[in-house]
């Protein structure tokens, strides 16, 4: 319900009531103007779009402080918002007076001093919640929306795979203790937490010859935390018998930690385990190769061996495909590449054929 009067004084008085019955007004010099204002609010309203003046003057900070308790989130994902949040730079500005350009120069901000890849997580986290503002009638519009990120090096340029000479050389320069910690990622494609979260119970030698991934070990301030895997990452992971073999060795020669059957220690710390990567890859003369690149060297045997993403993001632990292709599709044979594969294979049949024909008539 909305009206417009003229007072004594001259002025036009507009007022209409929000869904709570509560009464917003404005005065303007001319009719049209509050009657423009009124079919903005009209409009807004049958949109979605409408905000009440009230929520118009909380902040992305005050908004954020009240939801963020009520996400169902894991401890690493809090702190990356968090992280997020306290460095927007518009996050103390009234919703109300929120702009494009607000989103514009934080966006700049970041860029200036963090890695593409860095500002484009950082902005989804604030967009997140900017969109919770949005559904809540918070807020109207998005300032990030459109706001252009810096460019990102594409993957097929920025991914390390480490060649299988590579990894071997890695694995010779660790301690006899660690070594098979490089066969579970390089061979069952484990992320560092989820290797060094490994129990014996977690190798079915036989007759399953596979390792359940179901625990990660993550550092925290002054303690370490076992945790399960990122969402959709726990899995079963069909493995070779020679990793088998190593992993029964390893427990024969080096042994487990503690009651649960620690594989690398009780439990290990990542960064630890890290600092003993980086030191074999230095003393073996390996550059530019981090534990995760064992991963890649893991998925691409994969592809080669002509797995398709389902099964590839099955291994890998991904959510769903779609990452799988987002990561690594650069490493599937393109159209071309299967053409050439099948014409080759046709001409190398035709080649038979003729072959065979020839032998019959001598």
């Amino acid at each position: 319900m909305s009206s417009i009067r003229q007072r004594p004084d001259g002025a036009w008085r507009a007022r209409y009531r929000d869904d709570d019955g509560r009464e917003h007004a404005r005065h303007f010099e001319r009719k049209r103007d509050g009657q423009a204002w009124l079919e903005e609010v009209a409009s807004s309203r049958l949109t979605g779009t409408y905000v009440a003046p009230a929520a118009q003057r909380s902040t992305l900070a005050e908004f954020y402080a009240d939801w963020v308790g009520q996400q169902l989130w894991a401890e690493g994902t809090r702190r990356a918002a968090d992280r997020a949040l306290a460095g927007c730079s518009f996050a103390s500005i009234p919703f109300g007076k929120l702009r494009r350009s607000h989103g514009e120069a934080y966006v700049k901000a970041l860029a200036s001093s963090l890695a593409p890849s860095t500002v484009k997580t950082r902005v989804a986290y604030v967009r997140i919640v900017l969109r919770a503002a949005m559904l809540d009638r918070r807020l109207a519009q998005d300032p990030l929306e459109g706001v252009k990120l810096p460019a990102i090096r594409k993957t097929e340029h920025s991914m390390r795979v480490p060649t299988g000479a590579e990894v071997r050389a890695i694995r010779e320069h660790l301690d006899p203790a660690h070594r098979a910690l490089v066969d579970v990622m390089a061979y069952a494609g484990l992320r560092i937490g989820e290797a060094a979260g490994l129990q014996l119970k977690d190798v079915g030698f036989l007759p399953s010859r596979s390792i359940h991934v179901q625990r990660q070990v993550q550092n925290r301030v002054g303690r370490l935390d076992v945790v399960a895997p990122k969402h959709g990452s726990e899995r079963v992971v069909p493995v070779p018998d020679e990793l088998l073999l190593r992993l029964s060795r390893h427990v024969e020669t080096i042994g487990v930690y503690g009651n649960e059957g620690w594989l690398f220690g009780s439990p290990p710390s990542p960064t630890a385990l890290r600092h003993y990567f980086v030191n074999a890859c230095r003393a073996a003369g390996v550059t530019g190769v981090t534990p995760h690149d064992l991963r890649h060297h893991y998925a691409s045997g994969l592809i080669r061996a002509g797995l398709d993403p389902v099964a590839v993001a099955k291994a890998m632990g991904h959510s769903s495909p779609s990452i799988t292709l987002e990561v690594y599709a650069h490493l599937w044979p393109d159209a071309a590449d299967r053409t050439r594969v099948a014409a080759a294979t046709l001409m190398s049949s035709s080649a038979a054929s003729a072959d065979q024909l020839r032998t019959a008539e001598a």
